[in-house]
């Protein structure tokens, strides 16, 4: 088994999931993926997923902006862990 449950995968060739079953049947390894793109779940066979390599990367300005944008206009507060 290549993944597991919460890895962060890429499926679809460009759309990011997260792995949230994982099962073997005769065929292999399957897999739920929440996909926020289609705002679902979704089964994958383990040769259709990539993982997800970009963790360590630093925000560009325009990302460091936009997450500072949503960060104030969702209200989140860092001390109580969301809305």
């Amino acid at each position: 088994m290549k993944f597991c449950f919460g890895d962060i995968v890429v499926v679809d060739g460009i759309n990011i999931g997260v792995v949230v079953k994982c099962w073997e049947d005769r065929a292999g390894y399957a897999y739920d993926v929440y996909v926020r793109m289609y705002n679902g779940i979704l089964i994958y066979r383990e040769e259709n997923m990539q993982r997800y390599m970009v963790r360590h990367k630093f925000l560009d300005d325009a990302e460091r902006e936009y997450q500072q944008q949503a960060m104030k206009a969702g209200g989140w507060h860092e001390t109580a862990g969301g809305n």
